[in-house]
């Protein structure tokens, strides 16, 4: 229902908007003891994020996203 939904924050500038414009995105956080190699790392997790519209064009999200469901549909074929 429009009008009535929650806000979230845009994690880049700050700025309020509704859960249905912003644009969620999985953030994958690594912890290690080098951060240049994959080698070594001990813990990982995901966040999910939200961006605003204006932001996840600056940043290439709309991109990413593109490509990975290419990807994702060339891997189910």
């Amino acid at each position: 229902m429009r009008g009535r939904e929650p806000h979230v924050v845009c994690d880049s500038c700050g700025r309020k908007v509704p859960r249905s414009k912003g644009i969620s995105y999985e953030k994958i956080i690594r912890f290690g003891t080098e951060p240049s190699s994959m080698s070594n790392v001990r813990y990982m997790s995901k966040r999910k994020v939200y961006y605003c519209i204006s932001c996840a064009k600056h940043r290439g999200i709309f991109e990413r996203k593109a490509r990975d469901a290419e990807r994702n549909a060339a891997r189910m074929q």
